[in-house]
C-alpha cells in the first residue's frame, strides 16, 4: 500500500487526523519510519497551516517525512535534504497553485471530502520524490 492509497481511502477522516498528522502517521505506516506515538505528536500543531492558515499542514508533514527518511543526523549534515524539500514544495505549487492553507482550502476543500484533494496531491508528489531519490 502507498501513502496516496491511505489518503484516498479516507485515512485522515477515519483516524480524525489533521493534514500534517495524516502525512506523518501515514508515512510512518507505509515507509516503516519507526516513529512511536509520542514522536508522532510533533505533527499536531502543524494542521490548519500552523493554526493561522500559513504553509499547508500536508506540506509541513511531508517535509517532516523527508527529514526522517533522508537526514543523516541533522539538516546541516544533509545538504541534499534542503534540495529535496525545495523540489517537493516547488512541484506542489506548480501543480496546485499554492502552498499556503488558506488559498488551498478556498480552491480545493469540499464539504464531503474536506481537504483530501490537497493531502492526496502532497502524498503523490512525496511518493514520487522518495521513489526517485531511493532509486525505486
Amino acid at each position: 500500500m502507498q501513502l496516496s492509497d491511505l489518503v484516498n481511502d479516507g485515512y485522515m477522516e477515519k483516524k480524525d487526523l489533521n493534514c500534517a498528522e495524516t502525512m506523518l502517521y501515514g508515512a510512518n505506516k507505509v515507509y516503516k519510519l519507526g516513529l512511536d506515538p509520542q514522536a508522532l505528536k510533533v505533527a499536531a500543531g502543524f494542521g490548519g497551516g500552523m493554526g493561522i492558515e500559513a504553509t499547508c499542514g500536508a506540506l509541513t508533514g511531508a517535509v517532516m517525512v523527508l527529514g526522517r527518511i533522508f537526514a543523516k543526523e541533522k539538516g546541516h549534515d544533509t545538504p541534499r535534504l534542503k534540495e529535496l524539500c525545495a523540489q517537493f514544495l516547488e512541484e506542489y505549487r506548480r501543480q496546485m497553485g499554492y502552498i499556503d492553507c488558506k488559498p488551498l482550502k478556498d480552491r480545493y476543500r469540499t464539504e464531503d471530502l474536506e481537504c483530501r484533494k490537497v493531502v492526496l496531491k502532497a502524498a503523490e508528489i512525496l511518493e514520487q520524490l522518495i521513489a526517485g531519490e531511493s532509486g525505486g
